[in-house]
């Protein structure tokens, strides 16, 4: 799988704020084929840091209702990425 495939977006929430100042961990919705190797290259390579660990989760979609009938939103796959001491994204420093 090509790298710019793998990381769609960065998934900020407050929990994900929260584990990046307490633990330095960052989490990404990321292609749901893709697995924990493929994550820690991609972030390596396109983000310039050093990843200690990937841990991977795939999060089912909730049920909607959309007038009469019920939906579903699509299931999706995030990743909490642990990056080594003294690392950081740029990218991230803003919020």
């Amino acid at each position: 799988m090509d790298i710019y495939q793998v990381i769609k977006e960065p998934h900020i929430t407050e929990k994900a704020n929260i584990q990046k100042n307490e633990t330095n961990q960052v989490t990404f919705n990321v292609h749901r084929g893709a697995n924990k190797i493929e994550i820690k290259q991609a972030v390596e390579t396109l983000l310039k840091t050093k990843v200690l660990d990937v841990r991977t989760m795939n999060v089912q979609g909730k049920r909607r209702r959309m007038g009469k009938t019920m939906g579903r939103r699509s299931h999706w796959k995030k990743a909490v990425v642990r990056l080594v001491p003294g690392q950081s994204i740029e990218f991230f420093e803003g919020m």
